[in-house]
Protein backbone atom coordinates (compact mmCIF):
# COMPACT_ATOMS: atom_id res chain seq x y z
CA UNK A 1 0.00 0.00 0.00
CA UNK A 2 1.36 3.22 -0.68
CA UNK A 3 3.17 5.64 1.75
CA UNK A 4 0.35 7.94 3.36
CA UNK A 5 0.60 11.64 3.23
CA UNK A 6 -0.84 13.58 5.44
CA UNK A 7 -2.05 17.01 5.16
CA UNK A 8 -3.80 19.34 7.27
CA UNK A 9 -6.48 21.94 6.44
CA UNK A 10 -7.35 24.84 8.39
CA UNK A 11 -10.88 25.07 8.72
CA UNK A 12 -11.26 27.82 11.40
CA UNK A 13 -8.35 30.62 10.79
CA UNK A 14 -4.95 29.41 9.79
CA UNK A 15 -4.64 26.58 12.42
CA UNK A 16 -7.47 27.48 15.19
CA UNK A 17 -9.57 24.33 13.95
CA UNK A 18 -7.58 21.93 11.68
CA UNK A 19 -9.41 18.64 9.86
CA UNK A 20 -6.93 16.01 8.06
CA UNK A 21 -6.48 14.40 4.79
CA UNK A 22 -4.93 11.16 4.42
CA UNK A 23 -3.76 10.52 0.88
CA UNK A 24 -2.99 6.76 0.27
CA UNK A 25 -4.37 4.67 -2.34
CA UNK A 26 -8.27 6.69 -1.77
CA UNK A 27 -8.58 9.75 0.29
CA UNK A 28 -9.78 9.50 3.94
CA UNK A 29 -10.29 12.81 6.14
CA UNK A 30 -9.93 12.69 9.74
CA UNK A 31 -12.55 15.26 11.88
CA UNK A 32 -15.41 17.14 10.18
CA UNK A 33 -14.84 21.01 11.40
CA UNK A 34 -17.34 23.61 13.55
CA UNK A 35 -20.83 23.23 12.24
CA UNK A 36 -21.73 24.93 8.92
CA UNK A 37 -18.29 24.38 7.41
CA UNK A 38 -19.44 21.28 5.45
CA UNK A 39 -18.28 23.32 1.88
CA UNK A 40 -15.15 24.40 3.15
CA UNK A 41 -13.68 21.85 3.84
CA UNK A 42 -14.90 20.24 0.40
CA UNK A 43 -13.33 22.99 -1.05
CA UNK A 44 -10.26 22.35 0.71
CA UNK A 45 -10.04 18.91 0.03
CA UNK A 46 -10.41 20.12 -4.32
CA UNK A 47 -7.67 22.21 -3.08
CA UNK A 48 -5.81 19.50 -2.53
CA UNK A 49 -6.37 17.49 -5.80
CA UNK A 50 -9.16 15.14 -4.14
CA UNK A 51 -12.57 14.92 -5.83
CA UNK A 52 -14.65 15.12 -2.73
CA UNK A 53 -17.20 12.21 -3.52
CA UNK A 54 -13.98 10.36 -4.24
CA UNK A 55 -13.36 10.69 -0.27
CA UNK A 56 -13.27 6.93 0.83
CA UNK A 57 -14.23 7.58 4.89
CA UNK A 58 -14.84 10.49 7.44
CA UNK A 59 -13.06 9.46 10.84
CA UNK A 60 -14.50 11.92 13.83
CA UNK A 61 -12.36 11.85 16.76
CA UNK A 62 -14.47 12.72 19.34
CA UNK A 63 -17.66 14.35 20.63
CA UNK A 64 -17.01 18.21 20.14
CA UNK A 65 -18.51 20.40 18.21
CA UNK A 66 -15.48 21.66 16.32
CA UNK A 67 -14.77 18.04 15.37
CA UNK A 68 -18.01 16.93 14.28
CA UNK A 69 -20.16 19.54 13.80
CA UNK A 70 -20.18 19.20 10.03
CA UNK A 71 -20.04 15.43 9.79
CA UNK A 72 -23.64 14.85 8.89
CA UNK A 73 -23.35 18.14 6.33
CA UNK A 74 -20.17 16.24 4.80
CA UNK A 75 -21.82 12.68 4.33
CA UNK A 76 -24.49 14.24 2.34
CA UNK A 77 -21.67 16.23 0.34
CA UNK A 78 -19.44 13.17 0.04
CA UNK A 79 -21.19 10.15 0.21
CA UNK A 80 -18.45 9.06 2.70
CA UNK A 81 -19.73 6.34 5.49
CA UNK A 82 -18.81 8.27 9.15
CA UNK A 83 -16.12 6.54 11.50
CA UNK A 84 -16.89 6.90 15.21
CA UNK A 85 -16.25 5.73 18.82
CA UNK A 86 -19.15 4.13 20.28
CA UNK A 87 -18.38 6.10 23.98
CA UNK A 88 -18.92 9.53 22.02
CA UNK A 89 -22.68 8.84 20.55
CA UNK A 90 -24.97 10.18 22.75
CA UNK A 91 -23.40 13.95 21.11
CA UNK A 92 -23.06 12.52 17.97
CA UNK A 93 -27.08 11.28 17.34
CA UNK A 94 -28.11 14.11 19.49
CA UNK A 95 -25.62 17.16 18.05
CA UNK A 96 -25.17 18.50 21.49
CA UNK A 97 -21.80 18.45 23.43
CA UNK A 98 -22.02 16.36 27.21
CA UNK A 99 -21.91 19.76 29.56
CA UNK A 100 -20.77 21.05 31.30
CA UNK A 101 -17.66 21.98 29.64
CA UNK A 102 -14.33 21.19 32.16
CA UNK A 103 -11.82 23.67 31.46
CA UNK A 104 -7.93 23.08 31.26
CA UNK A 105 -6.95 26.47 32.11
CA UNK A 106 -8.47 30.61 31.64
CA UNK A 107 -8.84 30.20 28.27
CA UNK A 108 -11.21 26.96 28.59
CA UNK A 109 -13.28 28.84 31.37
CA UNK A 110 -13.62 31.78 29.07
CA UNK A 111 -14.49 29.88 25.74
CA UNK A 112 -16.98 28.21 28.12
CA UNK A 113 -18.88 31.30 28.94
CA UNK A 114 -19.51 32.27 24.91
CA UNK A 115 -22.58 30.82 22.75
CA UNK A 116 -20.37 29.36 19.78
CA UNK A 117 -19.87 26.55 22.18
CA UNK A 118 -23.42 25.36 23.26
CA UNK A 119 -25.40 25.04 19.96
CA UNK A 120 -26.81 22.03 18.33
CA UNK A 121 -24.97 20.41 15.22
CA UNK A 122 -26.99 18.44 13.02
CA UNK A 123 -26.88 15.06 14.57
CA UNK A 124 -26.05 11.81 12.95
CA UNK A 125 -25.15 8.08 13.56
CA UNK A 126 -22.17 6.62 12.49
CA UNK A 127 -21.77 3.92 9.87
CA UNK A 128 -18.85 2.37 11.19
CA UNK A 129 -18.80 2.32 15.25
CA UNK A 130 -15.76 1.85 16.57
CA UNK A 131 -14.85 -0.17 20.05
CA UNK A 132 -11.25 -0.90 19.92
CA UNK A 133 -8.17 -0.60 17.31
CA UNK A 134 -9.51 -0.55 13.72
CA UNK A 135 -7.66 -1.15 10.19
CA UNK A 136 -8.50 1.32 8.06
CA UNK A 137 -6.67 -0.55 5.07
CA UNK A 138 -10.31 -1.71 3.56
CA UNK A 139 -11.04 2.43 2.79
CA UNK A 140 -7.74 2.64 1.21
CA UNK A 141 -5.11 3.50 3.94
CA UNK A 142 -2.57 2.18 5.79
CA UNK A 143 -3.84 3.64 8.88
CA UNK A 144 -5.69 2.48 11.95
CA UNK A 145 -8.34 4.12 14.24
CA UNK A 146 -6.78 3.74 18.20
CA UNK A 147 -8.78 4.97 21.26
CA UNK A 148 -7.20 7.58 23.33
CA UNK A 149 -9.97 8.27 25.92
CA UNK A 150 -9.22 11.05 28.60
CA UNK A 151 -10.30 14.48 26.30
CA UNK A 152 -13.46 12.54 25.86
CA UNK A 153 -14.78 9.14 26.63
CA UNK A 154 -14.82 8.21 23.15
CA UNK A 155 -11.78 10.16 21.91
CA UNK A 156 -9.64 8.32 19.21
CA UNK A 157 -6.47 8.73 16.97
CA UNK A 158 -5.32 7.67 13.91
CA UNK A 159 -2.22 6.16 13.52
CA UNK A 160 -0.30 5.63 10.09
CA UNK A 161 1.85 2.46 8.91
CA UNK A 162 4.69 5.83 8.47
CA UNK A 163 3.98 6.56 12.24
CA UNK A 164 1.99 9.90 11.80
CA UNK A 165 -0.33 10.22 14.14
CA UNK A 166 -3.48 12.24 13.86
CA UNK A 167 -4.42 13.12 17.11
CA UNK A 168 -7.84 14.87 17.66
CA UNK A 169 -7.14 16.69 20.79
CA UNK A 170 -5.00 14.54 22.68
CA UNK A 171 -2.56 17.40 22.47
CA UNK A 172 -2.58 21.02 21.15
CA UNK A 173 -0.61 23.92 20.51
CA UNK A 174 -1.06 27.03 23.12
CA UNK A 175 -3.96 29.14 22.52
CA UNK A 176 -6.10 27.38 19.96
CA UNK A 177 -2.88 27.18 18.12
CA UNK A 178 -2.01 30.73 17.81
CA UNK A 179 2.14 29.91 19.36
CA UNK A 180 2.53 27.03 16.95
CA UNK A 181 4.67 24.28 17.80
CA UNK A 182 4.43 25.19 21.53
CA UNK A 183 2.51 21.66 23.33
CA UNK A 184 -0.27 22.60 25.31
CA UNK A 185 -3.39 20.84 26.47
CA UNK A 186 -6.73 22.16 24.70
CA UNK A 187 -8.94 24.27 26.03
CA UNK A 188 -10.81 21.24 27.76
CA UNK A 189 -10.66 17.82 29.04
CA UNK A 190 -12.83 15.65 31.03
CA UNK A 191 -10.31 13.23 32.13
CA UNK A 192 -6.83 15.05 32.31
CA UNK A 193 -5.22 11.94 33.89
CA UNK A 194 -7.04 9.10 31.44
CA UNK A 195 -5.90 11.68 28.62
CA UNK A 196 -2.31 12.03 29.54
CA UNK A 197 -1.90 8.30 30.13
CA UNK A 198 -3.52 7.99 26.47
CA UNK A 199 -0.79 10.45 25.03
CA UNK A 200 2.28 8.34 26.50
CA UNK A 201 0.41 5.12 25.55
CA UNK A 202 0.38 6.72 21.91
CA UNK A 203 4.22 8.17 22.23
CA UNK A 204 5.44 4.56 23.28
CA UNK A 205 4.32 3.86 19.73
CA UNK A 206 7.19 5.70 18.37
CA UNK A 207 5.33 7.97 16.26
CA UNK A 208 7.30 10.59 13.64
CA UNK A 209 5.17 13.71 14.40
CA UNK A 210 1.78 14.28 15.78
CA UNK A 211 -0.94 16.54 13.86
CA UNK A 212 -3.27 17.91 16.71
CA UNK A 213 -6.27 19.47 16.03
CA UNK A 214 -5.79 23.03 16.96
CA UNK A 215 -2.04 24.31 15.64
CA UNK A 216 0.88 23.05 13.79
CA UNK A 217 2.64 19.48 14.17
CA UNK A 218 4.22 18.59 17.06
CA UNK A 219 7.54 16.40 17.55
CA UNK A 220 7.38 13.22 19.68
CA UNK A 221 10.37 14.74 21.70
CA UNK A 222 8.35 17.85 22.22
CA UNK A 223 5.50 15.94 23.07
CA UNK A 224 7.20 13.69 25.76
CA UNK A 225 8.78 16.65 27.68
CA UNK A 226 5.64 18.34 27.95
CA UNK A 227 3.96 15.30 29.30
CA UNK A 228 6.37 15.19 31.99
CA UNK A 229 5.38 18.42 32.37
CA UNK A 230 1.65 17.85 32.58
CA UNK A 231 2.07 14.87 35.12
CA UNK A 232 3.59 16.79 37.74
CA UNK A 233 0.96 19.32 37.07
CA UNK A 234 -1.36 16.78 37.99
CA UNK A 235 0.35 15.73 41.08
CA UNK A 236 0.27 18.91 42.22
CA UNK A 237 -3.31 19.28 41.34
CA UNK A 238 -4.22 16.14 43.23
CA UNK A 239 -2.50 17.02 46.17
CA UNK A 240 -4.57 19.57 46.13
CA UNK A 241 -8.30 17.96 45.65
CA UNK A 242 -8.01 19.90 42.34
CA UNK A 243 -8.63 17.37 39.68
CA UNK A 244 -11.70 17.73 37.99
CA UNK A 245 -13.50 14.48 36.32
CA UNK A 246 -16.21 13.57 33.84
CA UNK A 247 -17.19 9.52 34.12
CA UNK A 248 -17.57 8.56 31.12
CA UNK A 249 -21.57 8.11 31.62
CA UNK A 250 -22.37 10.62 34.49
CA UNK A 251 -22.08 14.21 35.09
CA UNK A 252 -19.04 16.21 36.04
CA UNK A 253 -17.74 15.60 39.75
CA UNK A 254 -16.08 19.01 41.51
CA UNK A 255 -17.45 22.28 41.87
CA UNK A 256 -19.39 23.77 39.16
CA UNK A 257 -17.50 26.87 39.33
CA UNK A 258 -15.85 27.15 36.33
CA UNK A 259 -12.28 25.96 38.50
CA UNK A 260 -10.19 24.33 35.71
CA UNK A 261 -9.88 21.56 38.38
CA UNK A 262 -12.43 20.18 41.56
CA UNK A 263 -12.17 17.55 43.89
CA UNK A 264 -10.53 14.59 42.62
CA UNK A 265 -12.73 11.20 41.59
CA UNK A 266 -10.20 8.55 41.98
CA UNK A 267 -8.46 6.73 39.08
CA UNK A 268 -9.63 6.95 35.81
CA UNK A 269 -9.87 4.16 34.23
CA UNK A 270 -12.77 3.83 36.26
CA UNK A 271 -16.46 1.61 35.37
CA UNK A 272 -17.87 2.74 32.27
CA UNK A 273 -14.67 4.18 30.81
CA UNK A 274 -13.20 2.56 27.92
CA UNK A 275 -9.62 0.98 28.19
CA UNK A 276 -6.67 2.13 26.10
CA UNK A 277 -5.81 -0.70 23.99
CA UNK A 278 -2.78 -0.43 21.92
CA UNK A 279 -0.45 -2.78 19.38
CA UNK A 280 2.16 -2.08 18.42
Amino acid sequence: MPRIEVVRLPVLGRRAVNTYLLKGRRPVLVDAGTPGSGRRVTELLAAHGVDPTDLALLVVTHGHLDHFGAAAELRRLTGAPIAAHVADLPPYTTGRVREPYLPTGPMGRLMARGRALHVRAEPFVPDVLVNGPTALAEFGVDARIVPTPGHTAGAVSVLTGDGELVAGDLIANSFMGLLPGRPANPPFHDDRRANLASLRAMLALRPTRLHVGHGTSLTPERATRWAAAEQRRLDRLAARGRLRTRPADGPATGPADGAADGPATGPSSGPGRPDVTMTA
